[in-house]
């Protein structure tokens, strides 16, 4: 996939996001297994610290997981992060990006979302991907991508 279907979206602070953005802005869309779990809470955590130096860069980062709007608010509230998440319960915007996947967890199989990430230029064109994302170092790694833009 190389261009996104344009798509309204449901985020927290009471938002409706516009994929892409409307406001003439990149688009850092990281997609994330689970709420309040290690390795998600870390990656929001990174992603929130360097919000602003994407902010100076024309960029607004979301994160996306399938998790709903009030588990959304009071994860993002419980760690004070400054950006914002997609709740995508219904999958619409995890199967536009194709990031659930077979995984196996303890011997067992079953669907889930494979940690990515998309920056997404104003017209819609996917720049960069990142797929089975480590989260040590991948915020900076991806603002040093859109800093090159």
């Amino acid at each position: 996939m190389n261009k996104v279907n344009p798509t309204t979206c449901v985020a927290t602070s009471n938002q409706k996001i516009e994929i892409p953005d409307n406001k003439g802005r990149n688009i850092v869309l990281y997609f994330y297994p689970k709420d309040d779990t290690p390795g998600c809470t870390i990656e929001g955590n990174d992603f929130s610290q360097l919000n602003e130096s994407f902010s100076k860069k024309n960029t607004v980062i979301y994160g996306v997981s399938r998790d709903s709007i009030s588990s959304h608010e009071k994860f993002k509230q419980k760690f004070n992060y400054t950006i914002d998440l997609i709740s995508d319960e219904d999958e619409s915007l995890c199967n536009q990006f194709d990031v659930i996947k077979l995984k196996k967890l303890y011997g067992k199989e079953h669907l889930g979302i494979v940690r990515s990430t998309f920056v997404i230029n104003p017209s819609g064109d996917i720049l960069k991907y990142w797929d089975k994302v480590k989260v040590a170092g991948h915020a900076e790694e991806v603002l040093q991508f859109v800093s090159g833009l």
